[in-house]
């Protein structure tokens, strides 16, 4: 039965073979038009950037009208579950690639579209199902994605499907409890609408003056009709969803700014009304609790609101008119703050709280900055109302309330989190750093961080542990404010760091005395937070040299100290670690101590110590199920090992030294790298993928500069390595792809000099030939490590996605030029599959891919052999994809 027979013949439901018949058919035409043909590997999570690459001998096809109208008729004349798929085809329909068509063919097909959209508008019974209604606005999306606003308002039916659309789109807005995952789709085509509006051309009105404002006042007012239903029914807040929340105001953000002066009087109108209802409940006598919730729902609202159009400036064209109405706006939502932070701690709200924050960040992104122009009308009648006049008096208030929330919302991780955030994205940049530091605020904080002042950071059982993990971000922000006039002045760093070695003496002297466990965990705990903060906001060789005066060596001591007590537990464990990790980064070259200074060396034993005594120590836990493997385990093996890479990389270490005056301290944690590895499946090695990150970019550093301990290792060991890189080469994850290839290009590198110099046997090369004696010993015991890694390369080459082609190409030569017999194999192999006719293409596609490259000359035919592969890839791929050639799985012959 074919698609039109559908139609002509009514189906019968009750009848299962149809219907089957009917979903197969509406599949397989689904799945055709989903198809990658040109092998881009689109993310298919970015849906609203797809487009369909339809092949050109499908043209025809697309011209005819009949083929969208069928899909059409389809939609309407078949039941909800079948319709769906209906409507997912036109959706590919919709993003048809723009280059199949002559420009008035893409006017007439898109004409068609539009006639299709305003059918189904004007019989919307079907869209009362979910699956349906989540497809159509996916449909309407893709129409602005692949058309441009100028072609969409030349077409005759534009001015009534708009209007459709947006009574479509407001009854959907209305609906708030109702499928946010496909007003996301509604919101995302008139975003895109709106913004197209300063490029249009046409004469053709295109109406979203009219319509626009209309569409911002109905998201606007349900949301705000839908506080007194959640409050009441107790049903699910969507204030609480704040990931679609904030998505969906950076989209309404553009469309509100589109007559802004409509937005503008309509917000100030609510604005003025619901604060009003709200000092009056404040006032009142007998105030009803569930009220004073709903006024604080309605106003988290509005802030929310006012954020946003606020923050739409920097999307749309604005004007000084503009920028006076902000000012309105944000006047009202600063004395709001007043009003609220004047309640406290009496009384409070986290909802409100969290939507000033964003009113805040999205006011700082606008209108503070290094760019700002001075003479911004947003500051007329701010300076009218609060006698803020220009960004240095903004600041000031910024500042006032990051205190205030960190005095009071201590044990609100939420408010403190985002305020926090906030006061990290004000640290970034020095213009506004210099203004920082000379407000009175910042100067308080500098000098008196301590629990008395801020009470979340007090370590009391009041406090999870998760909630110290902000304290590094606070400190980070601190560190950079005080790093403006700092300089070479160590009595400021050490006032500033008092705080911190009072709490260091308390710990030492608890675990001399009186061991109070819990006690000097949660101090430990926050103590490497804020440490990490500081180290991360040390960017200059001065500064750091203060901080590792100020740590070495008696509080590295105690840090040792916990690790070697707390090693079963992660929560006190992983911020010690990661604060080693963190001092061993030599970002902007802070490590590069003076020639007399002994501190890089005396920084990788307390390193090594730390990395050895927990790596020994997490050993004995023995086998752990899967769900703890990770947490107990392979997280904290996974930090060590981003230690190790930023020491062995940091050049801040001569590890020569350490065999030269006989200490084991760099042997040592050689080894525990090597038994943490041992413990480790190579399946969890690829699994997890902060593991791999910090595995094979460390594996990278070792095969470039310590060979000779590669080695040394036993040959199970060896085979462990080589079996990890290899099975890393296929990974999707770029960062471990190209440190695998980089690793077998070290290691292929040093075998080939080997065998290279083995000819000449110098004398005064023979401790390195022993070392290089001992690897090509290995590769002759194990003959099939180096074909097989070249198999998959080859594989790669030919049949894959390589995103990584020059990473692959350094390795792959040397494997050539050492496994000449077994690279003749794969290309025989190869060749011998394909039908007569191709082999002399294929043929010439090898040989010009060694074209040029001389025998026994590795590092001189290196760039030489990756331009040949990249034709080589080219031209495979070309002869492999001709009608007539077979399709050849892979190249391993290894089996």
């Amino acid at each position: 039965m074919s698609q039109d027979q559908l139609l002509a013949k009514p189906l019968n439901l009750q009848d299962q073979q149809q219907q089957s018949l009917a979903m197969h058919l509406l599949k397989l035409v689904l799945n055709c038009l989903n198809f990658d043909f040109i092998g881009n590997s689109a993310d298919e999570s970015a849906d609203d950037l797809c487009t369909v690459q339809i092949p050109a001998n499908w043209r025809t096809i697309f011209l005819e009208p009949e083929t969208l109208d069928l899909f059409f008729d389809l939609y309407h004349s078949l039941p909800p579950m079948l319709s769906q798929l209906a409507l997912s085809c036109l959706v590919q329909f919709a993003s048809t690639r723009r280059s199949l068509f002559s420009n008035p063919e893409r006017a007439k097909y898109l004409g068609n579209l539009i006639k299709g959209v305003k059918r189904i508008l004007e019989n919307p019974q079907g869209l009362s199902d979910p699956s349906n209604y989540h497809e159509f606005c996916r449909f309407l999306a893709r129409l602005k994605t692949n058309y441009q606003l100028g072609e969409l308002v030349m077409v005759k039916e534009y001015p009534e499907v708009i209007r459709l659309i947006a009574n479509f789109t407001i009854t959907s807005l209305q609906h708030w409890e109702f499928a946010p995952n496909s007003v996301h789709y509604l919101l995302t085509l008139w975003q895109r609408m709106v913004a197209s509006v300063p490029f249009v051309k046409s004469t053709e009105p295109h109406l979203l003056d009219t319509y626009a404002p209309e569409i911002t006042k109905a998201y606007i007012t349900s949301r705000l009709e839908s506080v007194p239903v959640v409050v009441r029914d107790g049903l699910e807040d969507p204030l609480d969803d704040t990931a679609t929340v904030f998505q969906q105001l950076e989209q309404l953000c553009t469309v509100s700014r589109c007559e802004y002066e409509k937005t503008c009087t309509l917000l100030v109108q609510l604005f003025d009304q619901n604060a009003r209802n709200y000092q009056k409940l404040l006032h009142s006598s007998s105030r009803n609790p569930l009220e004073l919730t709903v006024q604080e729902g309605r106003l988290a609202w509005l802030v929310y609101f006012v954020g946003t159009v606020v923050g739409g400036r920097l999307t749309y064209t604005s004007t000084d008119e503009h920028d006076a109405m902000d000012g309105e706006l944000s006047c009202r939502v600063f004395q709001l703050i007043s009003l609220l932070d004047a309640q406290l701690p009496r009384s409070s709200n986290e909802k409100v709280e969290l939507a000033i924050l964003w009113f805040l960040d999205q006011f700082r992104k606008t209108y503070v900055g290094d760019q700002l122009q001075r003479t911004s009308k947003v500051y007329a009648r701010m300076s009218e109302v609060l006698g803020i006049t220009d960004d240095s008096h903004v600041l000031e208030t910024f500042v006032a309330k990051i205190v205030t929330n960190l005095k009071y919302w201590g044990r609100c991780e939420p408010v403190i989190s985002r305020t926090l955030q906030f006061l990290n994205d004000l640290s970034v940049g020095y213009i506004l750093l210099k203004k920082l530091v000379k407000i009175d605020a910042v100067k308080f904080m500098l000098q008196t961080h301590t629990s008395k002042h801020f009470p979340f950071l007090g370590v009391n059982d009041n406090y999870s542990l998760s909630d110290l993990r902000c304290r590094t971000t606070f400190y980070t922000a601190l560190t950079r404010l005080l790093m403006v006039d700092l300089g070479e002045d160590e009595d400021e760093f050490e006032n500033f760091m008092l705080p911190l070695t009072v709490s260091f003496e308390t710990l030492t002297q608890i675990f001399n005395n009186s061991f109070k466990q819990e006690e000097a965990k949660r101090m430990l705990i926050g103590l490497a937070r804020d440490l990490r903060g500081i180290a991360f906001a040390l960017n200059t060789k001065t500064s750091y040299t203060m901080l590792f005066d100020w740590i070495y060596p008696s509080y590295l001591t105690v840090l040792q100290r916990a690790i070697e007590l707390w090693y079963r537990e992660p929560a006190c464990t992983t911020p010690i670690l990661k604060l080693m990790a963190e001092l061993m980064q030599n970002r902007s070259q802070r490590l590069n101590f003076d020639v007399s200074s002994p501190n890089g060396i005396l920084l990788f034993r307390e390193a090594s110590k730390m990395i050895c005594t927990y790596g020994n120590q997490i050993l004995s836990l023995g086998t752990l199920s899967k769900d703890q493997v990770y947490p107990l385990k392979l997280k904290g093996i996974s930090i060590c090992y981003s230690a190790l890479k930023s020491a062995l990389c940091g050049n801040y270490v001569s590890f020569g030294v350490f065999k030269l005056y006989g200490d084991n301290h760099f042997d040592n944690v050689l080894q525990a790298f090597v038994k943490m590895l041992l413990s480790v499946s190579h399946s969890d090695l690829l699994q997890y993928r902060k593991l791999s990150q910090s595995y094979y970019p460390l594996l990278e550093c070792l095969t470039q500069d310590h060979m000779s301990f590669i080695t040394s290792l036993e040959p199970n060991v060896l085979i462990y390595i080589l079996t990890s890189v290899s099975e890393g080469l296929t990974a999707l994850d770029t960062i471990v792809s190209s440190s695998c290839c980089a690793s077998l290009d070290y290691i292929v590198t040093y075998l080939f000099k080997h065998i290279a110099k083995e000819g000449k046997k110098p004398l005064r090369c023979k401790e390195i030939s022993q070392e290089g004696q001992r690897l090509l010993h290995f590769m002759q015991q194990n003959p099939e490590v180096l074909p097989q890694m070249m198999s998959i390369l080859m594989n790669t080459i030919i049949f894959e996605d390589c995103r990584n082609q020059w990473s692959v190409s350094r390795p792959l030569l040397g494997l050539i030029l050492l496994n000449e017999k077994y690279f003749s194999e794969l290309r025989a192999s190869l060749i011998t599959s394909q039908p007569d006719s191709k082999q002399e293409v294929l043929n010439q596609c090898f040989r010009n891919l060694m074209e040029g490259v001389e025998q026994n000359l590795l590092v001189k035919n290196r760039d030489r052999f990756t331009q040949n592969m990249s034709v080589f890839r080219r031209d495979m791929a070309d002869a492999l994809r001709n009608e007539g050639a077979a399709e050849p799985s892979s190249l391993d012959m290894m089996s």
